[in-house]
């Protein structure tokens, strides 16, 4: 089968559990598969080269910034944006293919991502279908939103077409794995809003802390993913917590 003239970009930091999966799931693809790397210390790096992948390194800045360098890298007019806990599904390959093959209409594509949670597939509690827009003309867009949470945004104002298939989300191998991440991804969202002098009052943490939680096992549905949606509702309501509670250390000057 032949490749697309597309460009896959993925920016990585020891990525050796997750990076040959997402590899494989676009070697049949893209005719330009780039790696950009802010300097791995495990087997990443063999990895994406045996697996032919462009591989280069660059400091990492935040993941907005890391994105935005990257697909500036990209030699095609169309660029797939994947993490590397990432991989498409049959489905979701054959879509951007048909697409691709055709004469595209809009500058940018959506697609859903089904999250696996420690084992399992998570339907509900807010995390599915969890819309991404990851395909995109170079050049007609970029990367923004708030750290760590990034978003790809059009230049024009259209919303884009949407593609079937998944983007299969491998986020945590256990709940240890989801405790670390709420530990990085607290102290990235803290500072951001510490930097854009955002300040919160105790009384309001406990109320954003509970709302999170009834959010995302009751009105997201959580309840039908199980043990797992009431794991997903806890500890995401204990993600906001740590967030804000770090915000107000950093506003008083005593954050370690």
């Amino acid at each position: 089968m032949d490749k697309l003239p597309l460009s896959v970009v993925i920016i990585t930091f020891n990525e050796e559990r997750n990076i040959a999966r997402c590899l494989d799931s676009v070697s049949n693809l893209a005719d330009e598969v780039l790696v950009v790397d802010s300097y791995s210390k495990d087997r990443t790096k063999e990895l994406a080269l045996e697996r032919g992948a462009k591989f280069v390194e660059h400091p990492f800045e935040g993941h907005i910034q890391q994105k935005n360098w990257a697909w500036e890298q990209a030699s095609n007019e169309w660029v797939l944006s994947l993490d590397a806990d990432e991989a498409l599904d049959q489905t979701l390959a054959q879509s951007i293919r048909e697409l691709l093959l055709g004469s595209p209409e809009n500058e940018g594509y959506t697609m859903n991502r089904l999250t696996n949670y420690c084992g399992h597939w998570v339907k509900h509690s807010g995390w599915y279908p969890d819309t991404k827009m990851r395909l995109f003309r170079k050049g007609k867009g970029a990367w923004g939103g708030v750290n760590p949470h990034d978003k790809f945004e059009l230049n024009s104002k259209e919303a884009g077409g949407h593609l079937t298939g998944d983007i299969l989300h491998y986020s945590y191998y256990t709940r240890e794995d989801h405790l670390k991440q709420i530990e990085y991804f607290s102290n990235i969202a803290s500072l951001e809003l510490h930097e854009q002098g955002k300040s919160i009052a105790t009384p309001m943490i406990w109320l954003k802390v509970v709302a999170q939680y009834v959010k995302n096992l009751i009105l997201k549905t959580g309840f039908l993913d199980g043990k797992t949606g009431f794991t997903i509702a806890r500890l995401s309501a204990y993600a906001t917590f740590r967030k804000y509670t770090k915000l107000q250390q950093r506003n008083a000057g005593s954050f370690e």
